[in-house]
């Protein structure tokens, strides 16, 4: 494997990582308010009411965050290249200004 595709791939890998880190940390937030302010609901309505929309924001974030893996995936030579060759000019830019 070329030093270019292993760079592209540890970022890729990176991104992957830190997009299900938040996916799991939005579903525990979730979950963690649900559960800490069950007993703060007027009626047992507000309660259903209430995880229903909680239970929406998880589904279309997870989604968006899927889909945006999707792409990641599939253009991820393009964008990934793209990046590590501007990351590379930055810093041989700064190597010849110190």
């Amino acid at each position: 494997m070329s030093n270019m595709q292993s760079r592209i791939s540890a970022m890729h890998r990176q991104d992957t990582i830190i997009a299900w880190a938040f996916v799991i940390g939005l579903w525990l937030a979730i979950a963690f308010v649900a559960w800490a302010t069950w007993s703060l609901a007027p009626s047992e309505t507000a309660r259903i009411v209430l995880l229903i929309g909680g239970a929406i924001i998880l589904i279309f974030n997870t989604a968006a965050i899927m889909a945006m893996l999707r792409h990641y995936r599939s253009d991820r030579d393009f964008m990934y290249g793209l990046d590590i060759k501007f990351l590379d000019e930055a810093h041989a830019q700064n190597s010849q200004t110190n």
